[in-house]
């Protein structure tokens, strides 16, 4: 019986775990979540212009040789409780800072 609480006890940890780590990579605009693999376009008709954006231009690599560019763009949306940075890999969502 100690060994199954044991067991249950471990899975409900490593449960609470997985949802904390899946919460990182979403971003709540008003009622809609906001996750990789949406479009700017998406992310701007659900939650408005960003507080801030930046540009960066980015080397793509094959190997040692750079085969060309790429731009990275950077979202700053500031709330009363929390700032979420959306960074696009030209016009896709890559991640969720």
């Amino acid at each position: 019986m100690q060994e199954l609480l044991t067991r249950v006890t471990w899975g409900v940890a490593m449960a609470l775990l997985a949802n904390a780590a899946a919460a990182d990579d979403t971003f709540r605009c008003g009622n809609r979540l906001i996750e990789p693999g949406m479009t700017r376009s998406e992310v701007l008709s659900l939650c408005g212009e960003p507080t801030s954006k930046s540009v960066e231009t980015h080397d793509v690599r094959s190997g040692n040789r750079v085969v060309g560019k790429t731009e990275v763009q950077r979202w700053t949306y500031e709330s009363y409780s929390t700032t979420r940075v959306l960074v696009f890999d030209q016009d896709t969502l890559k991640a969720i800072e």
